[in-house]
């Protein structure tokens, strides 16, 4: 698994904890924070993974409301909080990343939802990412 692959499942982790447990991103990144203090061995996949989540955090409305036009038939709470989570860090990547190709930034999205998701949200994330890449083109 690459470096930033490691990431994105940290970041993931951040997200969902903060998710699951009804607290906010910036204190669920801090505990991360503290982890990453005290084993530094983990500090590869750290720097890009606290990037992808203070990003979503400074950016998190606009993230949002982009899921909510964009997931044609879903509101975002009737999404798996694993898929909001996924969903949130392709959409970073796509408008907020351009050191990650868009096909890079679904893919990554896709195979997570396939390892970590549903049957149906792999199909899902990449409808819903797709549709929101083909509008900056």
């Amino acid at each position: 698994m690459s470096a930033r692959s490691k990431a994105r499942k940290r970041a993931l982790d951040v997200l969902y904890g903060a998710d699951v447990r009804g607290e906010s991103i910036n204190a669920s990144l801090l505990a991360e924070e503290n982890r990453h203090l005290a084993d530094p061995k983990r500090g590869s996949s750290w720097e890009y993974a606290s990037q992808i989540v203070r990003g979503i955090a400074d950016h998190g409305d606009e993230i949002d409301e982009l899921i909510e036009t964009y997931a044609q038939g879903w509101t975002i709470d009737r999404m798996p909080a694993v898929d909001r989570a996924i969903i949130r860090i392709g959409i970073w990547e796509l408008l907020f990343n351009d050191d990650v190709p868009d096909a890079v930034a679904i893919s990554e999205a896709v195979e997570s939802a396939t390892v970590l998701s549903t049957e149906d949200s792999s199909s899902f994330v990449n409808g819903l990412l797709g549709r929101i890449a083909h509008t900056r083109s």
